[in-house]
This record gives structure tokens, C-alpha cells and sequence, in this order.
């Protein structure tokens, strides 16, 4: 899969998101005040360098999904002391098509995957991003209640 066919998957799958795109990086928001997306696609390596974004075409899906769903994916994380350092956990940031903990945000039961394969798209992708989705679509719906 390409940068461009997961967002169109998200803008026609999802009522209501709104997409930004500053310098490499696209948010994907349910909450018309595009407060925190729900997920975000990064093309360089300006926020972190874990993943080696800016080699040739490569590009990192980010989701933030539940607690519950985090844990089951992955079980606790150790975290860092410090905001902006990378998770220690043994995953290679730089692998390409591998569903792993978001190297800053894990903590923040953030996941990711570099050049999502059809496959890994399809299977386990998707229904992450429906549950990203759905979470914030409850957010935001409870604040405006």
C-alpha cells in the first residue's frame, strides 16, 4: 500500500475526518478542532529519528488505539523518563511492514507500521484504525454532550 491509497481508505471509510498536512506529516482528526488526530502518517524523520523515514519512499502509519488493545498487542511497555525518547523494547523501528510500538508515543498506546503490505493492511491495519476511529468519534462526543 502507498501513502496515497491509505488516506483515501481513511477519508472514504471514516464520516467527518479532516486531514492536515504540515511538512511530511498528515493527521487524521474526527474533531473539527483538530485537538489530537487519531491517526497520522509521517513521511521524515523531523519528530524522531527512530524509524529512518527518509530513506526512498518510506513511510510510517500511526495509531492510537485503546489501552486494553495496546496490551494485548504488545503487553506493558517499559517508559522512558523523558518525552521524545525512544522505547526500549527491542523492536526494530526501521522494519518495514511490521505492526510494532510507536518508538516515542507507545507509551501514549500509540502503534505504527512502516509500508504497510496489503496484507498487514488489510488484517490488522484496518481494524486498528476503525478502533482509533471509534475512540475518538467517542471523545469528542462525550466533550460536546
Amino acid at each position: 500500500m502507498d501513502e496515497a491509497s491509505i488516506t483515501q481508505y481513511i477519508i472514504d471509510t471514516f464520516d467527518d475526518i479532516q486531514t492536515l498536512t504540515v511538512t511530511g506529516t498528515t493527521f487524521f482528526f474526527y474533531d473539527p478542532k483538530q485537538k489530537f488526530p487519531f491517526a497520522t502518517m509521517v513521511t521524515n524523520d523531523d519528530n524522531d529519528p527512530y524509524s529512518d523515514l527518509n530513506r526512498p519512499s518510506v513511510f510510517r502509519l500511526n495509531i492510537g488505539i485503546s489501552k486494553a488493545t495496546y496490551l494485548s498487542l504488545f503487553g506493558a511497555q517499559t517508559s522512558p523518563s523523558r518525552a521524545k525518547e525512544v522505547v526500549d523494547n527491542g523492536y526494530d523501528f526501521t522494519a518495514l511492514d511490521q505492526l510494532m510500538p510507536h518508538p516515542v508515543y507507545g507509551r501514549m498506546y500509540w502503534v505504527c507500521v512502516l509500508n504497510p503490505s496489503a496484507a498487514t493492511f488489510q488484517k490488522v491495519v484496518k481494524p486498528l484504525l476503525a478502533e482509533a476511529y471509534a475512540l475518538d468519534v467517542g471523545k469528542y462526543t462525550r466533550v460536546k454532550e
